[in-house]
């Protein structure tokens, strides 16, 4: 293995400028590693908020080292993509960067704010915001690199399709913090608490009050009603909006948001086989992305596509919740914020499918169709 990497240093390990011509299978190399450290980050954030409801914070906790591990290739591979020049042109390099830079100075203010504020066990903190936003980034920039430069075929769709997944994946973990919100409260109510002492004592403490079903609210479900399905809907719409026209294939939102829902559907049992506390499941993301799909079925103006798709998307959104609230499980939502929901994610699905519509975006997207 020591000899490999010293073959390749040897090889690729030289000052060059973004965009240089890169062998195809340096970058099926590069990108695949991209997958792998994403996927080591996935891991670890999704072990990371079922740990937060289940023990105190603790900044060597093994989620933390897996997701460090992932966020080391990430960074290795920026800093390979900066210095050398393959697999990525100026903006997709810059993209990493800045990505990564964020994301890496969120990491010591999040540290700080545990500090300071003790258990901040919310994924809508401040410092936490910051460590999705540079996440995001640096995967705009792999997405870019991806459709710009990895070799066309089957493999390249499903790349694209895996990438997508995690910024879908992204953008959707805050609200992570309602589901499992939701099951820790009931499994508190049923006499069975997820929750070890230490936890519940620290939640008590920090209002003041004894060990309770009111400590247990204010650290399980203090966030407004309103806001899971208004994020939730609004940001993995547009993310789905972009990926099906990105992606350039029919059902490719169904494809991405279905993804999603099975890995949610099988990582919770894996924590709760290890004695880590249950989700619920954003099982109506599935009903999301049809409903996308099937708006890019008819074509449309854009105003008119974005109108009725975002109309489909908040109708089956919201039944959809109140299914799993009255059958399975789903977070407590404020229905009234519908109107919200459908006219803000109509708004923003016009813009995001107008930039989309940009001719050097479009080329880009063309190299996925088939010939």
């Amino acid at each position: 293995m020591i000899q490999g990497v010293r073959q390749f240093r040897d090889q690729y390990w030289e000052r060059g400028e973004p965009g240089r011509e890169t062998p195809a299978t340096l970058t099926k190399q590069l990108y695949q590693l991209w997958l792998l450290g994403l996927l080591l980050k996935l891991i670890g954030s999704s072990w990371d908020v079922s740990w937060h409801f289940k023990w105190l914070r603790d900044d060597l906790a093994p989620p933390h080292l897996i997701n460090t591990v992932g966020t080391v290739i990430v960074v290795g591979l920026t800093l390979f993509h900066t210095f050398t020049g393959y697999g990525a042109d100026k903006l997709t390099v810059r993209l990493m960067q800045v990505g990564c830079g964020i994301f890496l100075v969120a990491l010591p203010i999040d540290v700080i704010n545990h500090r300071i504020n003790g258990l901040d066990i919310t994924s809508w903190s401040g410092s936490h915001a910051l460590l999705y936003l540079g996440t995001a980034v640096m995967l705009a920039g792999a997405l870019r690199g991806w459709m710009k430069y990895f070799p066309a075929g089957n493999a390249r769709t499903f790349g694209l399709v895996a990438l997508w997944f995690f910024f879908l994946e992204n953008v959707w973990f805050p609200n992570q913090h309602q589901e499992y919100g939701v099951r820790a409260l009931q499994a508190y109510d049923n006499g069975r608490p997820e929750a070890e002492p230490i936890l519940l004592q620290f939640a008590a403490d920090q209002l003041g009050v004894p060990i309770g079903r009111e400590a247990v609210v204010n650290f399980a479900l203090p966030i407004a009603d309103w806001v899971y399905p208004v994020w939730g809907l609004v940001a993995a719409a547009i993310v789905l909006v972009i990926a099906r026209r990105t992606i350039g294939k029919p059902w490719a939102a169904t494809a991405v948001a279905g993804g999603y829902v099975a890995y949610r559907c099988l990582i919770w049992p894996m924590l709760a086989g290890i004695d880590f506390p249950k989700s619920a499941v954003p099982l109506f993301l599935v009903l999301v992305g049809l409903a996308i799909d099937a708006a890019h079925v008819v074509r449309m103006p854009t105003p008119a596509a974005a109108v009725l798709g975002s109309a489909a998307v908040t109708t089956v959104g919201y039944v959809g919740i109140w299914f799993q609230q009255e059958y399975l499980w789903g977070p407590p939502i404020s229905f009234s914020s519908a109107a919200v929901t459908a006219v803000l994610l109509a708004v923003l699905w016009t813009a995001g499918d107008m930039a989309i519509r940009r001719p050097e975006t479009q080329m880009i997207a063309s190299r996925l169709k088939p010939s």
